[in-house]
């Protein structure tokens, strides 16, 4: 019996233009939510964007009030679990946890707490939903167990520069909790964030569209010469 390992495609030409994340995020080990693998999160709003990506999930964070509009607008597009932001800073306590309950029940896959989230508003979050709770990590300033003993099911570890450091400091303390991390902008600062720990990498789409619309108008120029 032959074993063809090659991975069939099946595509067509108005859906093969895919926004497609970095192959290197394939190295990690993922997370497995509710019996799907996640490797891969998008980190955009940009609903053209999300409509016509390649990531396991979404990852659906802003710096402004939470708003159930802009959760209803990606829900309508996205084809990948949504891991949706309720605040945590300025947004806190039960609206932080009506806003969860209002994703959960639009078929959110996690909930996202900010940094400065603090031990009551993550209780009441947990008392609001059943899909996992995922906490923030920007430094190292705030113990972490008291976020495990709240509820918290993930770590999103979001430190810029010193996110590798970070993500091995997390590791070091919970060697089975499920770690999100943002992957920077090159392969090399991707696998050294897999390396350190993370399970899945967050990858930022800033620009990626316009990219891509550059190289498709490239290509209109050149058919139309």
């Amino acid at each position: 019996m032959t074993n063809n390992k090659k991975i069939p495609v099946v595509t067509s030409p108005l859906r093969d233009s895919i926004i497609a994340m970095p192959a290197c995020i394939k190295e990690a080990s993922g997370i497995i939510i509710y019996g799907k693998r996640i490797k891969s999160i998008v980190y955009s709003l940009d609903v053209s964007l999300i409509a016509n990506t390649n990531a396991d999930a979404i990852l659906c964070v802003y710096p402004f009030t939470p708003n159930t509009q802009i959760l209803n607008a990606v829900s309508l597009v996205a084809k990948a679990p949504i891991l949706v932001g309720v605040g945590g800073g300025l947004t806190s306590g039960d609206r932080s946890a009506r806003l969860a309950s209002h994703a959960e029940e639009n078929n959110a896959g996690g909930i996202v707490l900010n940094g400065p989230v603090d031990i009551e508003t993550t209780k009441a979050v947990r008392t609001y939903v059943d899909i996992p709770l995922i906490y923030t990590v920007i430094d190292k300033s705030r113990p972490l167990a008291p976020y495990i003993e709240a509820g918290v099911d993930i770590f999103n570890v979001s430190g810029g520069k010193d996110t590798v450091e970070l993500v091995k400091w997390v590791r070091e303390q919970y060697p089975d909790v499920p770690i999100i991390a943002s992957g920077g902008k090159t392969e090399e600062n991707i696998l050294d964030t897999i390396a350190a720990g993370a399970n899945a990498i967050t990858y930022t789409a800033y620009g990626m569209m316009e990219q891509y619309f550059h190289k498709k108008m490239e290509i209109y120029r050149s058919d139309s010469e």
